[in-house]
């Protein structure tokens, strides 16, 4: 009997996130090989790096897939290049700067006949899945999220979250949506948004946004100026009682038992679903966090806040 080969992946992006989170669940799965990377500032020891992503797939590294894990404006070209080259992709989340990028990747992907996985790496915390199938068959009353954090702590430096298509706090706050829309059986739908944007900057460091799910009220208040403990909650009230997910869904506390806690595997977890999805064929892309996003820009009303520096 004959072993699966490893998977040849090419890493694109050598920032933050990938050092913290995507070279180690590579080296940890043994389904992948790092045959090469692409990135204008960075290389790693041991690896062939290339300066972009056309180099790399034509350096000659029999690639199967490729991971992006550069910033989401941009990302469409890069993504478009490795589709049109035959491999397999998966993006960091956001999947792109619009909707209609990715649903644009969707199409060319399934056309050319590769798999694309947009991930929501938050969807991979520990306490997703039983917060969903707890809620299955409940009656959710109110949702209340809290994603508070501190933009000079996870993204010292990064100018690029602040320009135009950067995010801001929905750079975090996506995460919210992508658990919300994973765990509420009737999904969601914005309202109305307020943004905080700071003066001389293109996107906001503050959000609140009113959303419904069913006949539910959902709020949402998103920071990206809070020192000190973290917060990443989410409290759903049910005619069963209130569930509660806290720090990003790694502990989840149902009424009348006490806290579940457990590791974090959120980038080991993608990197196997990414597998899975090679050997099947299949794609698996949700456009739903974003879309919510993009609704917000579209209908938020915009205050102007201080100068930010980091």
């Amino acid at each position: 009997m004959t072993s699966t080969p490893p998977i040849r992946l090419g890493l694109v992006g050598i920032g933050k996130i990938a050092r913290d989170q995507h070279l180690p669940a590579i080296a940890a799965n043994d389904r992948f090989t790092l045959a090469a990377t692409a990135s204008r500032n960075a290389t790693l020891d041991g690896v062939p790096g290339h300066g972009d992503i056309a180099a790399m797939i034509a350096g000659g590294h029999d690639l199967d897939a490729v991971s992006l894990c550069t910033p989401p404006s941009g990302r469409f070209s890069q993504a478009a290049a490795a589709i049109d080259a035959g491999l397999h992709v998966m993006l960091e989340k956001p999947p792109a700067a619009t909707v209609p990028e990715i649903l644009a990747l969707a199409e060319r992907a399934k056309a050319r006949g590769v798999v694309l996985f947009a991930t929501w790496h938050s969807r991979e915390a520990a306490c997703i899945d039983r917060a969903r199938d707890w809620l299955a068959g409940k009656t959710i009353q109110a949702v209340r999220i809290d994603w508070k954090e501190d933009i000079r702590r996870w993204h010292p430096g990064q100018e690029w979250i602040l320009e135009a298509g950067g995010f801001g706090v929905f750079d975090p706050g996506i995460n919210a949506l992508s658990i919300a829309t994973r765990i509420l059986p009737d999904g969601l739908v914005l309202d109305a948004a307020t943004m905080e944007v700071p003066e001389g900057r293109a996107s906001p460091l503050r959000a609140a946004l009113e959303m419904k799910s069913g006949a539910a009220p959902v709020v949402a208040t998103f920071d990206f100026l809070q020192t000190g403990p973290q917060t990443w909650d989410i409290a759903v009230d049910t005619d069963a009682g209130t569930l509660t997910l806290s720090m990003g869904g790694s502990i989840l506390t149902l009424p009348g038992s006490a806290p579940e806690e457990a590791d974090d595997r959120e980038y080991p977890r993608l990197y196997a679903r990414f597998a899975e999805l090679i050997a099947t064929g299949e794609s698996d892309v949700d456009v739903r966090p974003l879309q919510l996003v993009a609704d917000a820009f579209l209908v938020a009303e915009r205050r102007t806040g201080p100068r930010f520096e980091f």
